[in-house]
This record gives C-alpha cells, structure tokens and sequence, in this order.
C-alpha cells in the first residue's frame, strides 16, 4: 500500500482484509474481535479487551500493531505501584527544583502511535485519572503542562474489570469493548496448538505492512476530511442509524429492568458522543467492505460500539433492534417516505435561510426528484402553480395530506410539522422586518 496513494476503496479493502486475514492466521478464531480493532484503527479510537489469563489478548495486540509501519508502540504492564510518569515520562528534575511540574515525554505513552497497556486495572486510580485526557483529548494536560500527543489507538487488556468512578470515565474512554472467551472446541484448540508449535506464541512479521501515514489518510477519509476520497452517508441511512440506536437503548433498559427486582436508579445510557462517533463506524465498515456508500446492513454492524464483542446477548439484541425497525420500514415503503420527509426538512431550512423565497412560486424548490414531487403535489391539489401568498397554506397542507405507513415515520412527521411551525414563525418575522 503506497504512502498516501488510495489507488481505489477496493483496493484499500483488499489490503486491509489480507491485513486482518494474516492476523486471523496467527490468532485462531478471533475474527470478530480483529475486525473490530480494525474498525478502532481507522476510526483512531481504542479498543478493550477483557478475557482470563492464557487466551491470547497480549499476542492479538502485538499482531496487530505489527501490521503496521512507521509507528510506535508504547508497551506497559500496568501495576498499582506505578505513577503518572510510568506513563507520561520522567519528571524534569530541573523544572521541578523551581516547582513546575513536567514530564520529559520523549519515548512516552504521549509521543507513541500506538499503546499497548496490560492489566489496564492493576494501575491505581490516581495514574488512571490521569490517563483520562490523554486517552480522550489526545493532550497531556499536568499542572501548567499542556502538550498536544501522537497517540492514535490504545489496545488494553484485562483480566477482571474494577468498577468504580474513575474507571467508568476510563471504560467511557474505550468506544470498542470485547470480552475474548475461552474455546474449549478441540477443533479450535487442535488450531491454536499447530500455530505454537510453529511460531512459539511470537508474533512474526507480515509479508506486507501497511504504513502509519497511510492509516492516517485512511481515518481521514473515515472522518470525512479527505478531499480525494468520500464515503456517502444518505439522509435516509442517517436518520434510520438513530432510530435503531434508540431502540436498541430501550431494548437493554428493558431487559435490565426485567433482570432487577427493584430499581436501582441505574441504566443503560448511550452518551450523543457515542452515538455521534456510529457515523465514523459507518464508513469504516463500508471501507472494509470495498465500498464507497454505507448500506443498510452497516447499520447491523454498530454494535461493535454498543455492546460487547464477545458476549452473545448483547449483540443478539442490537440485531433484533435493527431487525424490527428494519422490517417495519422496508415492509410499507417507509424508507421512501422518511426520503420525502427529510427532503420536506432541507426544503424548509432553504426557506428559513431565504425567507424572501416565500415571496416566489414554490416551483423553485424542483431541483430534486423529491422536490419535483412536492411540485406536482401542488399541481394535483391546487391545478396550477399558487400565487406566492398561498404558500404556507401549501406546506402545510403537504403534511396534513401526507399518511404514514409505520410508527417510526409517524414520529419523523410529528417532529418535522413542529419544523414547519418555527420556520413559518421565523419567516413571517423576518419578512415583516423587510
């Protein structure tokens, strides 16, 4: 893969998947998991994983990061005797004799790419709230000490998880979690003990490494800042994404509540930074999978963030979250109409942006397919093209007229005639002032 030369997202695809698949090779029947800490690596966030001792968390790691060039990995075994400075590098002894506080960063967690931290929850919860702005803001931020870091993805491994304040913000800081499970197939084991024998449990080199530059041009195009290569996320797919999450987020509080005989005053909550960050795994799976638009079974594919990796009930009920909402707007035509209603909304931002556009024939408004449709509506219920004072009456009527198949386009109507309401308050204001 040449530095910063994206010859095509197909291509792209196939050196990733050989990437992963070589991975794959070395730790047997892990597929799952490497796919996700390959969506954590092109979206640069970090990844979790959670198993018993002996299963292999350290080698996926290294492997991992192996695949890669021009990066380097930071490695700590974490303990409950270590301070910030195991971390972030020495104090400077002579700032600290005229009482600054600062870390010499050089070979630092703070300048790596990469980290790889074991038994993240053996450390104490002073240096792991000091982590926290690191892990987060990518900054190192220590009394008067402020300095921008290199860090890119931190893998962390555990045997246990150690639950109390400052560890939910660290846990918060891990968008990918995975718990790696013991399997006791002796097929599987048959595998694993074939791979020792050959490589002793070492990671070895790939024949292909894939540079950091390039990785970086990757999230780029994840993030979409890169202006020679964008991956499409329709209005439709977007708006569908949030309604999956939502009842994904009931579905888990519901069973929770089932699970609690009293309430504890807990649940399950999706942060809007959480839910924000889907948009970035979206187009990372899309990437993976050779394509430049993200579908509908991308969608299915979230809970990577949301639940567990690992953990088969978790990820059972975010596809039957996907799976109901799916099905109700595919079996009445509902996406076509959650279209019409999304391109009503952009129609509405241009008047409220335009508001002397009230003023003209609505005709304008038939640069698109969805547009030209909502001007033959008005043809159909009115005869000809309206006078510019009948207007409001027409965007209105639009939305009476208009009939919801399913209940997740109901509430899409619902919020967009309050849309209407403000804009038509907003227009008539300033047109007044004109």
């Amino acid at each position: 893969m040449a530095t910063n030369v994206i010859t095509s997202i197909e291509e792209v695809s196939r050196e990733l998947k050989a990437a992963a698949a070589f991975i794959g090779q070395r730790v047997v029947n892990r597929e799952e998991v490497i796919e996700q800490a390959f969506c954590a690596l092109l979206t640069a966030e970090h990844i979790l994983l959670q198993s018993r001792t002996g299963v292999g968390k350290s080698l996926l790691a290294e492997q991992i990061f192996n695949m890669f060039e021009g990066a380097h990995v930071f490695r700590v075994q974490a303990s409950k005797e270590q301070q910030p400075d195991t971390f972030f590098g020495g104090l400077d002894l002579d700032k600290l004799k005229s009482g600054r506080i600062e870390h010499n960063t050089q070979g630092s967690l703070v300048e790596s790419e990469f980290g790889f931290i074991d038994e993240i929850f053996d450390a104490n919860d002073f240096t792991l709230r000091a982590l926290l702005s690191l892990l987060n803001e990518r900054r190192l931020i220590r009394g008067v000490q402020n300095v921008p870091s290199k860090l890119h993805t931190v893998i962390a491994a555990t045997n246990y998880l150690r639950v109390n304040e400052v560890t939910e913000a660290l846990l918060d800081r891990f968008l990918f979690k995975a718990v790696i499970l013991p399997d006791k197939d002796p097929f599987i084991q048959y595998k694993i003990s074939q791979r020792y024998l050959v490589h002793g449990g070492r990671t070895i080199e790939a024949p292909k490494r894939i540079s950091f530059e390039q990785l970086q041009h990757l999230h780029r195009i994840i993030t979409g800042r890169s202006e020679d290569v964008s991956i499409r996320v329709t209005t439709e797919l977007l708006y569908f994404t949030n309604v999956v999450i939502r009842h994904f987020e009931f579905l888990r509080n519901r069973a929770l509540h089932d699970h609690v005989k009293h309430d504890t005053g807990q649940d399950f909550y999706i942060s809007p930074r959480t839910q924000a960050k889907s948009l970035d795994l979206l187009r990372a799976l899309a990437l993976l999978k050779g394509r430049s638009e993200v579908l509908h079974e991308d969608v299915s594919r979230l809970y990577f963030i949301f639940a567990t990796v690992g953990l088969p009930e978790e990820i059972a009920l975010f596809r039957k979250a996907y799976q109901t909402v799916y099905n109700s707007l595919t079996a009445s035509r509902g996406f076509d109409q959650v279209t019409v209603l999304l391109e009503f909304c952009d129609l509405l931002d241009t008047i409220r942006d335009q508001p002397q556009m009230m003023r003209q024939p609505l005709s304008q408004f038939a640069e698109s397919p969805v547009r030209r449709g909502f001007v033959e509506w008005l043809r159909e219920k009115f005869g000809s093209e309206s006078p510019a004072e009948h207007n409001r009456k027409m965007l209105e009527q639009f939305l009476t007229d208009f009939i919801p198949v399913c209940d997740e386009v109901r509430e899409l109507k619902g919020s967009v005639e309050r849309m209407l309401a403000q804009t038509l308050i907003v227009v008539e204001r300033e047109l007044n002032r004109a």
